[in-house]
């Protein structure tokens, strides 16, 4: 193929392109929700209990690469809805992430005094370039999911708001008693009366209460409500993120015997269900195996 036939093959605009990622997701469902995550939960495990070698175990590299892939569904199917107030959003809430952060590893506030335990990819003054991706889909995630769940009530705002504030939190409740048991990152300088769930301290959860308020008012001034819930309407991939977070912290937690955070993924699968947003078939085996082209 020559150089001219292939720039006549990419897209030419922003709907074109937009159109093409689409495609792509659409038609790899299957490897993204359900392939990236159980392999992602295995390697985990796998790297936490010492069976790999040091080149494999928790290679921060294959992190963020899973991490992306995973998330992928999700900003694929918001792209078309970024506009420069979103943009503007958006990065707001990524400065925000890398702040809080920081202060939480410097000063221990607001979600207690912790370190990581694992190298989650390049660092600028102790905190993971790649945190927002971590951190905002599962804002985000949670935000259409609460949409969809509400419907009409979803008009609102505090309703909404509160509603989504607490499928965040919900959502750490799953996340970090996972990491903490891979040993992602770890608590300490706790009081010796600290109340822990699952090696976490309650403090934690307080600071994810006041994150979470921030990143959904952020989220809800970005973007137009409407647009989501019609982008929504016809884009059946759209939260398959959230299929992988249920498959991924789901399995994680149920290895290490964290039954609590097992249920509270299960509920997220049930809502998943409930919305009609989750195909049973991407639970299938597909007739060709994803790395048989």
């Amino acid at each position: 193929m020559s150089a001219s036939d292939l720039r006549a093959r990419l897209p030419s605009t922003r709907g074109e392109a937009e159109a093409a990622l689409d495609r792509l997701v659409r038609d790899n469902r299957f490897t993204i929700s359900v392939f990236f995550p159980l392999n992602g939960a295995v390697l985990l495990v796998a790297s936490a209990m010492g069976w790999l070698p040091d080149p494999l175990a928790f290679n921060a590299f294959l992190i963020l690469l899973g991490t992306f892939v995973m998330r992928s569904p999700l900003i694929v199917g918001v792209l078309p809805l970024v506009t420069r107030r979103a943009a503007l959003g958006v990065g707001a809430l990524t400065a925000y992430a890398y702040a809080i952060e920081y202060t939480g590893v410097t000063t221990g506030w607001p979600y207690g005094w912790f370190h990581y335990g694992v190298d989650l990819g390049p660092t600028v003054t102790g905190v993971p370039i790649g945190l927002p991706v971590f951190f905002i889909p599962l804002v985000m995630n949670a935000y259409l999911l609460c949409l969809l769940l509400l419907g009409d009530r979803a008009r609102n705002g505090a309703v909404r708001l509160g509603v989504v504030i607490a499928a965040v939190l919900a959502m750490d409740v799953v996340l970090d008693p996972g990491a903490v048991a891979l040993g992602f990152w770890e608590y300490y300088r706790l009081a010796d009366d600290a109340v822990l769930f699952y090696g976490v301290p309650l403090s934690n959860y307080a600071g994810w209460v006041v994150s979470a308020t921030v990143a959904v008012v952020a989220l809800d001034w970005s973007f137009d409500r409407e647009a989501l819930l019609a982008r929504l309407d016809r884009t059946e991939f759209m939260l398959d993120d959230l299929v992988s977070f249920v498959i991924l912290w789901g399995g994680i937690n149920a290895w290490f015997g964290n039954w609590i955070p097992v249920a509270v993924a299960a509920l997220f699968g049930v809502g998943l269900l409930k919305t009609d947003r989750f195909d049973s078939r991407l639970l299938r085996l597909p007739r060709r195996l994803p790395w048989r082209s």
